[in-house]
């Protein structure tokens, strides 16, 4: 399918309702647009890559003399811009006549605006509309087949190369529209290929957009939870997909993020609930979970594992057997020799601010026995577990003998969940969606 005309733009209602006249370019009407922007600054054209109108409301131009003025437009049609949209009336009383000839001595498309229309309105129209027309022409090869809203999701849990007007586009396209002061939650859900659980989620947090899409034994969402939802987003969400889940599945909370703090953060939050995902199904729970309901959990809740584990399990395993060693060496030892559960108690206990009361249940054992473990395991370490000072040394070390401990029983579980992601988010070819970042494809 043909890219978007400049013809076609003139016809959108917001570019109709700013009353356009074309003064020159008359036969260029028919070139195609690659994205739509607005600058005020006169060497505007050095950030154009070809193919882009150009809206401005003229200020540069209002004390220029001819030369400067026929000079900006030499640098603009050089630069291959498609077109110069000038609102005329404020910044500048009426188009000056050294810029009209200049523009039809190039054949380059020039427009007087004669009534003030914000631009931000005529670029989301003309931009979303590029969007669109790339969008349905492509063709492209990926494991979802024409699922955009599979494909949007994809781009952003792989970071892949991005700007904030095509990811914007792409989500209204999408349906996807979150409200001033919306809160963003990734999610990632593991053993379904549908997005039932997700809908069911959705409807018992009442109001909240979603973009979700179903990848090859995984789902993955974008939840935009909206600003008179109080309270903490997380866990309301986790509340939902406790109710909304089937047994068996797990699902992984990403971080919430504001949904106007750019793309960068909604691929933050895919990108945590999708490495928290993998940890989950390949880490052992530090405390127990519930037997006959879905494992759900969040990046906040494994975010030691997650730090300890950055840049992947294998490139920090020499670094956190180490850190056990040192740390828990004498427990260890004691372990291989006694049937105990010393470093799991040990992690329990500091994870729940040494408590007993707590401990003692989560670990389904009576108080006398609990101390009795925390007896034996100061006196193995020969130091006091609840010191200040160890507190963070003794956590980490259990946290990463877990981790280390983990991973053989997980692995091929999250292998496969990797293999999934793998093929999914680096089988792209091409987008065949018009940027102005280059002549042919967003981000490639």
């Amino acid at each position: 399918m043909a890219a978007l005309t400049l013809r076609e733009v003139l016809d959108l209602d917001p570019v109709r309702a700013a009353e356009p006249e074309l003064l020159a370019g008359h036969g260029a009407l028919d070139r195609p647009v690659r994205w739509a922007h607005s600058s005020e600054v006169y060497e505007g054209a050095n950030f154009l890559d070809g193919g882009e109108l150009l809206l401005t409301n003229g200020f540069g131009l209002t004390d220029a003399g001819e030369e400067v003025r026929r000079r900006y437009v030499r640098e603009l049609a050089a630069r291959g811009a498609a077109g110069l949209a000038v609102e005329v009336g404020r910044s500048l009383p009426h188009m000056p006549a050294e810029v009209v000839d200049e523009a039809r001595r190039l054949g380059l498309p020039l427009l007087a605006l004669h009534r003030v229309v914000p631009f931000v309105r005529i670029t989301e129209a003309a931009n979303r509309a590029i969007v669109a027309r790339g969008l349905s022409g492509r063709t492209v090869v990926r494991p979802w087949g024409d699922d955009h809203t599979a494909a949007l999701l994809a781009d952003l849990a792989d970071r892949a190369a991005l700007n904030q007007p095509e990811v914007e586009a792409r989500s209204a396209l999408a349906g996807f529209h979150p409200g001033p002061g919306a809160r963003l939650v990734g999610v990632s859900v593991h053993g379904t290929r549908e997005v039932t659980a997700v809908d069911r989620a959705v409807r018992l947090l009442g109001g909240a957009g979603v973009l979700r899409a179903a990848f090859p034994g995984d789902v993955l969402a974008l939840l935009a939870l909206p600003a008179k939802v109080v309270g903490d987003p997380v866990r309301a969400v986790q509340e939902a997909f406790r109710a909304a889940a089937e047994p068996g599945l797990a699902v992984a909370v990403g971080h919430a993020v504001d949904a106007g703090g750019g793309w960068l953060r909604w691929s933050d939050t895919l990108r945590a609930a999708r490495t928290t995902l993998e940890l989950a199904l390949t880490v052992p729970a530090a405390e127990p979970t519930v037997a006959d309901g879905p494992l759900v959990t969040s990046a906040r809740a494994l975010a030691l594992e997650r730090e300890l584990t950055r840049g992947g399990v294998d490139t920090n395993r020499d670094r956190l057997t180490r850190l056990v060693e040192h740390a828990l060496g004498p427990l260890l030892a004691w372990e291989a020799a006694h049937p105990s559960d010393l470093v799991r108690t040990l992690e329990v206990h500091l994870r729940n601010g040494c408590s007993p009361t707590r401990t003692a249940a989560l670990l389904h054992i009576g108080r006398q026995s609990l101390y009795q473990r925390l007896e034996r395991i100061e006196s193995l370490l020969g130091l006091e577990i609840d010191d200040p000072d160890l507190l963070g040394e003794l956590l980490a070390a259990s946290c990463a003998h877990r981790v280390v401990r983990g991973v053989g029983q997980g692995a091929v579980r999250a292998g496969r969940l990797r293999a999934v992601y793998s093929s999914a988010l680096t089988a792209k070819p091409t987008r065949g969606v018009m940027s102005p970042n280059d002549g042919q494809c967003f981000g490639t």
